[in-house]
């Protein structure tokens, strides 16, 4: 008898135990990232006219940052150094060639989760060096090496014990293949060794061609056109010639302008599909309850606003992205709207895993403490940077950008509180002189020390 409840104890005993390991269990973490998708795209954030009902799940599911950003870049192609400050982050000043190349001293996250005990994938796009592409991850399938490309013929390799292999073109829809890659990998995950899971789709960006049933969604002609649609610009910002801007002629008109904006709705929506694939896939792994997801974009676009196509300037279409973290503990259906970067995911990441960010991580900032409730801002100002012909700060009521184009200069200051679709300059007004030189200042000092010397070139992809 004694023996029995020995064994009825141990039994009990074990199973607190194993209770016990499983609430201190590391989360799992999936990122899915999407390429030139600008804040406003998601219809539970505010857009009517699209149709994303899976990022609109994540958004009821978990904690929406409304005022996300990047930094910018010091080149035509955004979404370079916003890739490397994602998975360094450091800064634009503290990135090697604009984030092209990621040195070995600037380890990143998915190296850094690995080197702590995590199983690491890629799948999509990767728009740096090769060489830490090997070193970041362990193991990927459909991994597409550049910037951009035809979205029914995408040269991919997979990575297998350090090495790149498999070349090959897959011609089928590319975000349908990269749900494919990931759900395969999600499919094969046991509980115990966490993961990291990247998802980097090269999808809504162009050429905005996708599966026809997705543009029939869409009546260009039915679309309003945003409230700061203007034909062209209203002044030379040095990026008139740039392969983004020539998507469209000169002057803009409201039937081009409402065509593209449906083609890139119908490929948000397609992207959309294949996320919900993936959200599916997790859930009926099992590891649901145990995997924080992170969904974010790489940079906005402008799609016509202020006369503009691309991403390459400093106005919130181009520089504001979706960021939306769902996961165990966190709150759901909750939007703030602290600022952030995409840099500092890093540390947010690292804080959830129970790690210290490396000495590396240097600009990032954690947003746990956001994402609980504890604080409601981890920063009070952003800053950002355009190569050498834009400088822009923000505050949570005004943003001034300041132009440089061959010696003229122009200033823009917008009372983002009245004016959210920056079309009423009040730089001249005398009403604003106080305001104005405070934030100029503030942008100089910024300047002095977060703005690289080296001016790579302006090519946009």
């Amino acid at each position: 008898m004694r023996g029995i409840i020995k064994l009825a104890a141990l039994v009990i005993l074990g199973g607190l135990l194993a209770r016990a390991d499983a609430t201190e269990q590391r989360p799992n973490f999936l990122l899915l990232f999407t390429d030139d998708q600008r804040f406003d795209t998601i219809h539970a954030l505010g857009c009517r006219e699209i149709l994303t009902p899976h990022m609109d799940a994540l958004a009821k599911d978990g904690v929406s940052f409304t005022h996300a950003a990047i930094m910018g870049s010091m080149q035509g192609a955004v979404c370079i150094p916003s890739r490397a400050m994602l998975m360094t982050g450091r800064g634009l000043a503290r990135l090697q060639k604009d984030g092209a190349v990621i040195p070995s001293d600037h380890v990143m996250m998915s190296e850094w989760l690995h080197q702590n005990g995590y199983r690491t994938f890629i799948t999509g796009k990767w728009h740096q060096d090769k060489a830490s592409l090997r070193r970041g991850f362990q193991q990927g399938e459909a991994i597409f090496v550049g910037g951009m490309g035809d979205h029914f013929n995408m040269p991919v390799c997979d990575l297998a014990d350090g090495q790149l292999v498999n070349n090959r073109v897959e011609t089928r829809f590319d975000a349908e293949v990269l749900a494919d890659a990931a759900i395969k990998f999600l499919q094969t995950q046991k509980t115990g060794t966490p993961f990291f899971a990247y998802v980097s789709f090269r999808t809504p960006h162009d050429p905005r061609v996708g599966p026809k049933h997705f543009h029939d969604i869409y009546d260009a002609s039915k679309l309003p056109l945003p409230p700061n649609f203007q034909p062209e610009h209203p002044f030379d910002i040095g990026i008139r010639k740039l392969r983004d801007e020539l998507l469209a002629p000169y002057p803009r008109t409201p039937e081009e302008i409402r065509q593209h904006i449906a083609a890139y709705y119908a490929l948000t929506t397609a992207t959309d599909t294949q996320m919900g694939r993936i959200l599916a896939a997790l859930r009926q792994s099992g590891l649901a309850d145990n995997t924080v997801v992170i969904f974010a974009g790489d940079n906005g676009m402008a799609v016509g606003q202020h006369g503009l196509m691309g991403k390459q300037s400093l106005y919130d279409h181009s520089i504001r992205v979706p960021l939306i973290i769902t996961g165990p503990g966190l709150p759901k259906d909750k939007r703030t709207d602290a600022f952030c970067y995409l840099l500092d995911i890093f540390p947010t990441v690292c804080a959830m895993a129970g790690l210290r960010p490396p000495s590396s991580c240097t600009d990032g900032r954690n947003l746990l403490p956001l994402l609980k409730g504890q604080q409601e801002n981890v920063r009070e100002t952003l800053f950002f940077a355009y190569s050498h012909l834009m400088r822009a700060v923000r505050t949570r009521d005004w943003k001034l950008i300041e132009y440089d184009i061959n010696g003229q200069t122009h200033t823009q200051l917008f009372h983002l509180t009245h004016d959210p679709w920056e079309t009423n300059n009040l730089a001249t007004d005398p009403q604003h002189a106080n305001i104005l030189q405070k934030l100029q200042t503030e942008l100089a000092s910024w300047a002095k020390d977060n703005i690289p010397v080296e001016r790579p070139g302006k090519k946009g992809t």
